[in-house]
């Protein structure tokens, strides 16, 4: 038999608290309705309700800054917030200032009526984390109003109160590494360090000796000791990205590292005590790495313990103008010129199918915003520039025709470049917008010309290979295609 309360509902939209109450009232709830926080908070003062259910701004007092209030007289009593402004930073907003949950609007009655009946049946839970944090909306790391990214959002919130490892999954360019430092920076270890490593851009010797840290004499070329990324990211995060790439031997040592909480360097004896969160990320399907027998099946529920995909643009399409104005805005601190696009444009950014995610539209939008003079942007524009980044030939998008010369694509850009001010000085930053454009075709060009070798084409280039996988996974150069003759 499901649990019946006292619940209190404060919304000023009339609409809203007719729906809240009909709804709860039907399931055998008693329902007490207001339009504003005073009265709400009397109610809670005197000791009134079960559960309180509230928008987060009211006409008299936003309920995140009256939360506090709330927990300090009744630190059990659940409270489930409601609001408008979905974005990371209220579902983080919530989780500190003591929320129970947190629903965006338009929210699921039938999802809140199960919340409901949770907070209901459970013990009463503590807060998760200190009242009173500010709020840095203007900094927002994640971008999106889409169901899909509301559940990420709730996710986090959940998370960053605790060490429990997380594994984000997705494609190239979803942004795992921006989720891995979010779940730091707003996380009760975010006054420690936060440590990358790749492990697809390290060769595979090494990654021990990156990872742990290595004696003097461990090996030919060890003239000193070096400390490894455990040691740097004590008492902080340590993001293992593209873990799927981890060697065997790397692997047996991490899983004593999450089994034990010790490890020992490169040629070391010593056991070392470590507190590091790990969280880990990966584009590949681990469970096949394992039925391949390149994975170990046992690590895998060590660093699975809290899964969480993220989902490629092409999923949310709808948060695509939200990322649109981010990513100009950005650039607007950066010294380009404020930009927009048309709402034809938009259109077609939506129905575009985005292989390189968001990585991939914010390299589009610096781009529009650098070589473009209009303030609004065409449709007509966002076509050639989608038809330009769909050519097999040049995967990423770049401006680049595929039938010229390094040296004259070069030219061809900066003479494009240039003509779009139509005599005008361009923004400043010239020479690093112009180094990254160019770097794209530099780096494909090589690639394609010795089939995807990157050891060959790192010499081509004059590159340290581990800095030729870098490059190649910023610019997202697709090797793949790459790779393919003709």
């Amino acid at each position: 038999m499901k649990p019946r309360g006292n619940i209190l509902v404060a919304d000023d939209d009339a609409a809203i608290r007719t729906v809240l109450n009909q709804a709860l009232s039907r399931v055998g709830h008693d329902v007490r309705v207001t339009s504003n926080a005073a009265t709400l908070w009397r109610w809670v003062a005197a000791g009134d309700g079960d559960i309180v259910i509230t928008d987060v701004v009211m006409p008299d007092e936003n309920a995140f800054d009256m939360l506090p209030r709330i927990k300090k007289a009744r630190p059990e009593l659940p409270v489930i917030v409601m609001s408008a402004q979905n974005t990371f930073m209220t579902a983080i907003r919530a989780s500190e200032t003591g929320a129970y949950e947190y629903l965006p609007k338009p929210f699921d009655l039938n999802e809140l009526l199960s919340i409901v009946n949770r907070a209901l049946s459970e013990p009463r839970r503590r807060p998760l984390g200190d009242p009173g944090a500010d709020d840095q909306a203007d900094s927002m790391p994640l971008v999106g109003r889409s169901p899909a990214m509301q559940d990420i959002y709730r996710m986090l919130a959940r998370m960053m109160q605790t060490d429990l490892t997380v594994m984000i999954n997705g494609e190239s360019g979803t942004g795992k590494e921006l989720v891995a430092r979010a779940l730091h920076e707003y996380g009760r270890r975010r006054n420690g360090p936060f440590v990358a490593i790749n492990m697809a851009a390290i060769p595979r010797d090494l990654i021990e000796s990156e990872l742990f840290g290595h004696e003097k004499g461990a090996f030919t070329g060890a003239q000193n000791r070096s400390t490894g990324r455990f040691e740097q990211a004590e008492g902080g995060t340590l993001f293992l990205d593209e873990i799927g790439d981890m060697p065997m031997e790397a692997q047996t040592r991490l899983l004593r590292v999450l089994q034990q909480g010790e490890y020992t360097t490169v040629g070391g004896r010593t056991p070392i005590k470590t507190d590091v969160r790990i969280v880990a990320a990966t584009n590949k399907d681990l469970r096949s790495l394992i039925n391949q027998g390149l994975f170990r099946e046992d690590l895998f529920y060590r660093i699975n313990v809290v899964p969480l995909r993220l989902p490629p643009l092409r999923e949310r399409s709808e948060d695509i103008p939200d990322l649109v104005r981010h990513f100009f805005k950005q650039g607007e601190q950066e010294g380009l010129q404020t930009k927009r696009i048309s709402s034809g444009g938009i259109e077609l950014m939506k129905r575009y199918p985005w292989p390189g995610n968001v990585r991939e539209l914010e390299n589009l939008i610096r781009r529009l915003a650098a070589l473009y003079a209009q303030d609004e942007i065409s449709a007509e524009v966002i076509e050639q520039e989608l038809k330009t980044a769909d050519q097999p030939s040049m995967p990423g998008g770049r401006l680049l025709p595929d039938d010229l010369s390094i040296g004259q694509a070069v030219e061809h850009y900066l003479q494009r470049y240039f003509a779009a001010f139509a005599g005008e000085l361009p923004p400043s930053g010239l020479y690093q917008r112009v180094l990254t454009e160019v770097e794209f075709p530099l780096v494909l060009a090589a690639m394609t010309a010795t089939r995807g070798n990157q050891i060959k084409a790192a010499d081509l280039l004059g590159l340290n290979r581990n800095t030729l996988r870098k490059k190649i996974r910023e610019l997202g150069v697709n090797v793949y295609r790459a790779a393919k003759p003709g």
